[in-house]
């Protein structure tokens, strides 16, 4: 009864409607409703939608052409597929006045996308009757009372051939060739076409995509100089020479790094960590989280330019968020049963009371703190994992002499950093299964008034939760690990249980690279295995059965009905996860110049990955537009100037480097080579036989009478024993002098860019004016000559003064 009356109002509409009977379905099960719009009513709702069309070629002189273009020209698709259609200045239709619009042939004036985005807002507000007193409207509702097991645009031809019908555009297939096959990598991307094919919403996505990805490329290659730079200064590092040296290194023991278990150990048998580390703990460091804290506020601004060039180029400039967005979303008109006046409509309307949005927030507020709880108790799991299997790591590496030839690159520290980082990885993903399901079921539960409200909200609830998700066990390495472990016979315990880790003698830096490394890369790995062999599988099997069949037996509709469902969160996911690899790239860079690298590489699959899904494993989405990344921007500026901060702090209490420079400049005594001497004056001392029976190793086999620890603590035979020497004070202020000037200094040079940056370029400006100007005088121009023909026709109606204020209205126009 709710399809006959649906139906029904679709044809009252206008909608054209053709069934094809169940018998005619490759299983025998499924009706299909063919939906037509024909001329009538687009033209009806493209003025209802307030949708932009051509009034006239735009006249403006394209940019001068760049001398690099002929460079660049292997990068470059086919014009044709990069500009389908040619430049025009464009206002909002009317029907009244449409031979003031460049109409060549009604069948292609409106884009795929505009025809698209007019019959899914004729199917979202068509009314079906009422139940329980209340008008019902609208296909998702049908879609989620099992009415309709689905509705889609379909796609326009097969993506890997070209359709039979010579008139059709072919757009899916142009899509596949130019775009979505992985052999076009080094391609631009043809926005334009993915703009009218897809609708904007998706096109500025990929716009924003290709953007970043372009950004990376001069990061990655900043950050591999850097890291070049560490590969060929290794062996001129004097620390690691001194911890490798047998007459140094060699010479000097360490304390055990567990109680009781754990052995004396010499510090030569850290050699090839110590290298390692000199990799990403250099000079270069400092000057790579330097320029990423200035590059991101360049990609952000410049970003903004792109977006606002877009934002004219696809007719977006006065665009308000359509009442699609801003409609009331039937979850909220269904669930809410009190009604109040909207003071601007002066309809009745439903509302929710504030005694139950309260009711409902606190709800949402506990369950997602209960959540974020839950991922710092797992964190805290895996650091009692890290404590408890260091021993067994310890003892195992010293008396199994199969490891023996891989120990010295291999150390206890690193195997328990290893395994540890994987674990993590593992809850991590866990974790984000089930806490994706928890935030869609909190946010129903609040019934969010507007789709963008709906929208925003489920943003913020998953971005909190996957912040705290993947960067705590990194902030963890950076800013906690080695900083609270006390001094032999004093040790800081964990639950009175365990001991906390030290850092390796190189510094902790080397094992947030290993963190950061194995996250981010196993991350996006998974990413790409869940993007695009999961539909791929589903749709091989959905199909196993129909495959066979003739194409005239397999309809286009059935085709496209068997492929997997983008959804409405679709494009939500995709952002995502981006901005977590965004953040990874700014928040930590510092400890591992190599990553914008490793995420330019992810971000050339991701965009292929992500092209190929859309035209050949998913349903057609519903177009819709949107002119910007939305809530996205405000969470890219924060993590942005997060960032600073976060790489300030890795340099300054992660890094070696504050420690290195104060003994260079005030405590080196050996002038032809200053950094000598750092390895031995950076380790204390301690007194073997002040060890407390809980902390004192079982073997003393060589019988040594003291060990080394790395701390600046007086010695033991000094009157202040084991208490911080004056230089422990001055190591840390220095670094809490470095934080406050680096954080000045990038913080002023990145207001100074955005400030010196315009937001919105001096062209797109001029061709926003030029074509305000030309719409209001041809439309002008059109309403004189109308009251002219009306004049000499000898109607009364139109006055002498009503042909005076039109002109007066142009000559307004033309001073403007």
């Amino acid at each position: 009864e709710r399809r006959k009356e649906f139906e029904s109002n679709l044809q009252k509409a206008g909608l054209e409607l053709e069934t094809e009977d169940k018998k005619e379905s490759e299983d025998g099960k499924i009706y299909f409703v063919k939906i037509h719009a024909p001329w009538e009513v687009l033209i009806t709702y493209a003025e209802v939608l307030n949708i932009k069309v051509p009034i006239k070629e735009n006249d403006i002189p394209s940019a001068v052409e760049n001398p690099l273009d002929c460079l660049l020209a292997p990068l470059r698709l086919p014009e044709k597929v990069m500009h389908p259609e040619p430049d025009y200045f464009t206002a909002p239709f009317s029907k009244e006045k449409q031979e003031l619009y460049l109409i060549n042939d009604e069948s292609t004036f409106f884009s795929p996308s505009m025809r698209n985005r007019i019959v899914n807002y004729i199917l979202t507000r068509c009314p079906y009757g009422t139940e329980e007193g209340k008008k019902k409207f609208g296909i998702k509702r049908l879609l989620n009372n099992g009415t309709y097991s689905a509705a889609y645009p379909l796609h326009d031809c097969q993506y890997w051939k070209k359709a039979n019908d010579p008139n059709c555009d072919n757009e899916r297939y142009t899509l596949y060739m130019e775009w979505a096959r992985f052999l076009r990598f080094y391609k631009e991307q043809p926005l334009d076409l993915i703009r009218k094919y897809y609708g904007e919403k998706i096109g500025i996505y990929f716009a924003w995509l290709g953007f970043y990805t372009e950004m990376l490329f001069l990061a990655a290659v900043v950050g591999l100089i850097c890291f070049l730079y560490g590969l060929f200064t290794m062996d001129e590092n004097m620390s690691s020479k001194e911890i490798c040296d047998p007459a140094i290194g060699g010479e000097i023991i360490m304390c055990p790094l567990c109680d009781r278990e754990c052995e004396y150990w010499r510090l030569n048998t850290t050699c090839e960590s110590s290298e390692y580390s000199h990799l990403f703990d250099n000079v270069a460091t400092l000057f790579f989280a330097i320029f990423m804290g200035i590059w991101v506020t360049l990609f952000l601004e410049f970003w903004k330019r792109r977006q606002a060039r877009l934002k004219y180029e696809w007719d977006l400039v006065d665009f308000e968020e359509e009442q699609q967005q801003l409609q009331l979303r039937p979850e909220y008109e269904a669930k809410c049963t009190q009604k109040k006046k909207n003071p601007v409509t002066q309809e009745m309307e439903p509302y929710l009371p504030i005694t139950s949005q309260a009711v409902r927030f606190c709800i949402s507020g506990t369950t997602v703190l209960f959540w974020v709880s839950l991922i710092i108790a797992s964190m805290i799991a895996v650091i009692v994992y890290r404590l408890a299997v260091y021993a067994a790591f310890a003892s195992l590496m010293e008396n199994t002499q199969s490891l023996q030839p891989i120990s010295g690159l291999l150390t206890p520290q690193l195997a328990t950093s290893v395994t540890a980082s994987c674990l993590n990885f593992v809850i991590i993903m866990i974790l984000n299964f089930l806490y994706e399901r928890i935030a869609i079921w909190i946010t129903d539960m609040e019934i969010p008034r507007t789709h963008m409200e709906y929208e925003n909200r489920l943003t913020m609830k998953m971005f909190l939760f996957q912040f705290v998700n993947y960067y705590s066990s990194c902030f963890y390495v950076a800013f906690f690990k080695g900083k609270f472990v006390g001094y032999p016979g004093a040790y800081t315990y964990m639950f009175n249980r365990w001991r906390n880790e030290e850092c390796d003698p190189a510094g902790c830096l080397i094992e947030l690279t290993t963190q950061l490394t194995i996250v981010m890369a196993g991350k996006q790995i998974w990413g790409n295995i869940q993007e695009a062999v999961v539909p791929w599988i589903c749709n091989w099997w959905g199909r196993r059965k129909a495959r066979n069949n003739p194409e005239n037996l397999y309809s286009r509709w059935e085709q496209d009905h068997d492929l997997q469902i983008f959804g409405a969160l679709g494009l939500f996911y995709e952002y995502l996860e981006m901005v977590i690899q965004f953040g990874f790239i700014t928040l930590f860079v510092a400890s591992f110049p190599l990553a914008p690298l490793l995420a330019l590489m992810n971000n050339i699959l991701e965009i292929r990955v992500d092209s190929w899904k859309l035209t050949t494993q998913y349903r057609r989405p519903v177009a819709a537009k949107a002119h910007s990344i939305g809530v996205w921007q405000e969470i890219l500026n924060g993590m942005a100037i997060l960032s600073v901060v976060t790489n300030a702090f890795i340099v300054a209490f992660t890094s070696d480097m504050i420690p290195r420079l104060v003994y260079y400049y005030a405590y080196s005594e050996n002038e032809d080579s200053p950094m000598s001497g750092y390895i031995n004056n950076s380790l204390s001392v301690f007194q073997i036989s002040d060890f407390p029976d809980r902390n004192k190793p079982k073997l003393n086999p060589e019988n040594f009478v003291i060990c080394r620890y790395r701390d600046y603590r007086y010695p033991p035979d000094h009157e202040r024993r084991y208490l911080h020497t004056m230089q422990f004070w001055h190591i840390l202020a220095a670094k809490l002098a470095f934080i406050i000037i680096m954080e000045h200094v990038v913080f002023i040079i990145k207001f100074f860019v955005a400030w010196m940056i315009p937001d919105v370029p001096a062209d797109v400006k001029a061709k926003i004016k030029r074509e305000k100007y030309l719409t209001q005088k041809i439309l002008h121009e059109y309403e004189l000559e109308k009251l002219k023909e009306r004049l000499c026709q000898g109607d009364k109606r139109a006055t002498e003064k009503e042909f005076i204020a039109t002109e007066g209205r142009m000559e307004l126009s033309r001073a403007m």
